[in-house]
C-alpha cells in the first residue's frame, strides 16, 4: 500500500525523498508529500493530490525544500478520502493541512497502515484541547505522539512507546520532532520498515528499491520496536526503551533489478524474466538431480509426519496454491485445501500438529496472509511460508521458510513472483511424493528432469508474442471475457482471467468448463471471447465440448493447448500452441500467453500498466 522513504545527512534530503517515492509508485497512491528540515529551522511541509510527478512540480524537484533530514510519502487512501489535505506528513499542530511551507508543529510524522481505534483516541484527544484538520487516522496518532511527549515530559522514544501500548492496528510510522534536528524516529508494527545505514547517512522506506540506489546494508526492525535514526547512525529499541542490537542484513540484487532495462514497462520485463526466475528458484531447491529443502528446515522426518496440507494466500499467490493443490494431491497422495487468507482465521482450524500450513506471499507482508500464519501458530500448527523478499515479517515468523528467487517485482500484476512460487511448491510436492514413497526412481528422476526443464520451455513460449499481440489488438473492446477449463486447467484460468481484469479494467470471469450448463452460459451472446485452456490430455475433449456449446450461442473461441493438440483447431477460432510438458507442470508455460493477453490488450487500450487503477502492489491492511 503506501509507500514511506526518509533520510537524514549531508546531502540535500528532497531530491533523495522523491527519487525513493518514485521507486515506490507501484504500490498504488493517490497523493504524496514531503517534510524537510534544514537545521534548526522549522519542518516545511509539501502535499499535492494526484500523482507524484504533481509533488516533484511543486518542488522543482526538491530544490525548492532546503534541508538535509525528511520524510516522504505516497498515500493509497483508508481513512479519509484522496486529498492534499488527507495527504502525509501530517502535523501535531492545528494547521488546515492544505498549505505548503513551515508548520508550527513539534511533530510531523508519516504512517503506512491502519489505526483500529483511532476514533476512541481522536476523541480523547479532542477533550484534551487537540483539533483535527483531516479525515485520517494518521494524524490522530501523530497527535497522539505529541500528547504524550508534552503530558510526560520525556524524550522521543518514550512517547513512541507510550503510544504503541495505546495504538491498535498496524503502522510502519516515522516521525521528526522540533526539538531533535537532524534525527528521525520509527516505529513499526505489522506494516514492512526498513532502514539503511551508509557512511554518514541514513535511510528508511517501506521496501528495498527505495534506498538501493544509496546502501545495500539494511535493518529489518520488529513488531513493537523503534528506531533512532542519525546521520550514519541508527539505534534500535523495544518497547521497554531499552537499546537492543538487530542483524545487518546485506541486499543481494542490484538496483539496475528495479529497473525498466529498455523494455516499454516493467510487466513485459518481467514477464520476460519468468524463465531465469523460475531457473534460480529451481537450482536453489534442485541439488544433483534431487530435491533438497534442508535451507528451508524441512527435514524428510518432518515432513514424514504431516497427514494434510493447507495452502494459504490471497490473489495471484491463492491461484498458485489451487494449482499446487491438483499437484500435490495426485504426487504425494496427500490431502490438500487452499484457502483465502482472508477468510481462514474466521472459522474453527481443524488442524493438528501432523497438519502442515503454508502460507505463500511475494511480499512477506500480506496483512491476511500474516493473520492466519498468526492463528496456526496460535493452534500449534506447523507452518512453512513461501515467500520472495528475506528478511520479511511472514519469513521472521514462520517455523519455515522456502524462499523464492524471482528479484525484485515493480509492476502491480505478479508475473514471475507468481511463476518463482509454482516452482517452490512443485519441488514441495515432488519432495512429499518421494517422503511418502510414492514415486519409484525412476518416475522421482523423469519429474525431476521435466521441473529443470521448465525454463527452457517458458522461453519458447515467449516466442508467441506478437501473434498474441495482434489477437490482442482486435478484442481490446471485448464487454466480457470467460477462461474456462477443467481439473488444473481450471486453475491456470483463474490466473489468466485476473491478469486481464486488473490491468486491462475489462469484465473477465474463470469457471470451471463443466459449469457452464449450471447458469454461466447464460452470459454468453455474440461476440463474447471465450478462452479454453486445454493442456489435460484426458480432458481436452470435454472442454472442446463445453467450447462449442459457447460457440453455439455465438462466442468467439480462443483455445491454448499444447503443441500436437491440433483438433483443437477444428473448433477454436484462434489456436495458442505452448511445448509440451509433463501435465503436472505445464500450467508454469500455459499462464504465460495469458500474461501477455493481458499485458498486450491493455497496451492497446492505452491503460497504465504497471499502475493499474484502485490496486496496491502489496496489501498490508485488511
Amino acid at each position: 500500500m503506501c509507500g514511506i522513504v526518509g533520510y537524514t545527512g549531508s546531502r540535500p534530503a528532497a531530491p533523495i525523498l522523491l527519487e525513493g517515492l518514485s521507486k515506490l509508485e507501484y504500490r498504488g497512491y493517490d497523493s504524496a508529500g514531503l517534510a524537510v528540515r534544514n537545521g534548526d529551522a522549522l519542518a516545511e511541509v509539501v502535499k499535492a493530490a494526484g500523482k507524484l510527478s504533481n509533488l516533484i512540480e511543486m518542488t522543482d524537484g526538491g530544490r525548492t525544500l532546503p534541508g538535509s533530514c525528511g520524510i516522504g510519502h505516497t498515500r493509497w487512501a483508508t481513512h479519509g478520502e484522496p486529498s492534499r489535505v488527507n495527504a502525509h506528513p501530517h502535523v501535531s499542530g492545528n494547521a488546515t493541512g492544505s498549505a505548503s511551507g513551515p508548520v508550527e508543529s513539534d511533530v510531523v510524522g508519516v504512517h503506512n497502515g491502519i489505526i483500529e481505534n483511532y476514533e476512541e483516541l481522536k476523541q480523547k484527544l479532542l477533550n484534551n484541547g487537540y483539533r483535527f484538520y483531516s479525515g485520517t487516522d494518521t494524524e490522530v496518532v501523530i497527535k497522539l505522539v505529541d500528547y504524550y511527549y508534552k503530558k510526560y515530559n520525556i524524550g522521543p522514544i518514550d512517547a513512541i512507546n507510550r503510544m504503541m501500548v495505546r495504538v491498535r492496528g498496524s503502522y510502519a510510522l516515522a516521525l521528526m520532532f522540533r526539538d531533535h534536528p537532524g534525527e528521525i524516529y520509527c516505529a513499526r508494527k505489522d506494516s514492512p520498515l526498513i532502514i539503511g545505514v551508509s557512511d554518514g547517512e541514513s535511510f528508511f522506506a517501506s521496501d528495498v528499491p527505495a534506498i538501493l540506489g544509496h546502501t545495500r546494508d539494511v535493518y529489518y526492525i520488529d513488531n513493537l520496536q523503534s528506531a533512532r535514526l542519525l546521520p550514519g547512525e541508527a539505534h534500535f529499541f523495544d518497547l521497554n526503551g531499552d537499546e537492543i542490537p538487530l542483524p545487518l542484513t546485506r541486499v543481494t540484487w542490484n538496483a539496475e533489478a528495479a529497473e525498466k532495462g529498455g523494455y516499454e514497462h516493467f510487466m513485459i520485463k518481467e514477464i520476460h524474466e519468468q524463465p531465469r526466475a523460475v531457473r534460480d528458484t529451481l537450482n536453489s531447491l534442485i541439488k544433483d538431480g534431487k530435491v533438497d529443502l534442508s535451507s528451508a528446515g524441512l527435514s524428510r522426518e518432518f515432513l514424514s509426519r504431516i497427514d494434510r496440507i493447507s495452502i494459504v494466500a490471497c490473489g495471484s499467490a491463492w491461484h498458485v496454491g489451487m494449482l499446487a493443490q491438483y499437484v500435490l494431491e495426485d504426487l504425494a497422495d496427500i490431502p490438500v485445501r487452499t484457502e483465502l487468507a482472508s477468510e481462514f482465521r474466521y472459522r474453527k482450524l481443524l488442524l493438528s500438529d501432523r497438519s502442515l500450513v503454508v502460507i505463500v506471499s511475494q511480499s512477506g507482508e500480506t496483512a491476511d496472509s500474516l493473520a492466519a500464519l498468526r492463528a496456526a501458530k496460535a493452534a500449534g500448527v506447523p507452518t512453512l511460508a513461501v515467500v520472495n523478499v528475506v528478511g520479511s515479517t511472514i519469513a521472521r515468523e514462520a517455523d519455515h521458510v522456502l524462499y523464492t528467487l524471482a528479484g525484485p517485482e515493480i509492476a502491480v500484476a505478479t508475473t514471475k513472483a507468481y511463476s518463482a512460487q509454482l516452482a517452490a511448491m512443485y519441488a514441495l510436492a515432488l519432495e512429499f511424493a518421494d517422503v511418502r514413497g510414492k514415486l519409484s526412481p525412476g518416475e522421482y528422476g523423469a519429474y525431476t528432469a521435466e521441473l529443470c526443464a521448465l525454463p527452457d520451455k517458458m522461453e519458447r513460449a515467449l516466442e508467441n508474442k506478437e501473434r498474441i499481440q495482434w489477437f490482442a489488438s482486435k478484442h481490446a473492446n471485448a464487454r466480457d471475457i470467460f477462461f474456462i477449463g477443467r481439473g488444473l486447467d481450471y486453475a491456470i484460468c483463474l490466473e489468466g482471467s485476473l491478469k486481464m481484469k486488473e490491468i486491462s479494467y475489462i469484465h473477465s470471469e474463470a469457471y470451471a468448463a463443466g459449469e457452464l450448463k449450471h447458469g454461466t452460459i447464460s452470459l454468453v451472446e455474440n461476440g463474447t471471447l471465450v478462452i479454453g485452456s486445454l493442456t489435460q490430455q484426458n480432458l481436452i475433449e470435454k472442454t472442446v465440448s463445453n467450447m462449442a456449446e459457447c460457440k453455439a450461442r455465438g462466442a468467439y473461441l480462443m483455445g491454448l493447448t499444447s503443441y500436437g493438440n491440433y483438433s483443437v483447431e477444428e473448433e477454436a477460432d484462434f489456436t495458442v500452441y505452448v511445448p509440451k510438458a509433463d501435465p503436472h507442470f505445464i500450467g508454469s508455460i500455459a499462464i504465460i500467453p495469458l500474461q501477455l493477453l493481458a499485458y498486450y490488450t491493455s497496451v492497446a487500450k492505452g491503460l497504465d500498466v504497471d499502475k493499474p487503477r484502485n490496486l496496491a502492489k502489496s496489501v498490508t491492511v485488511e
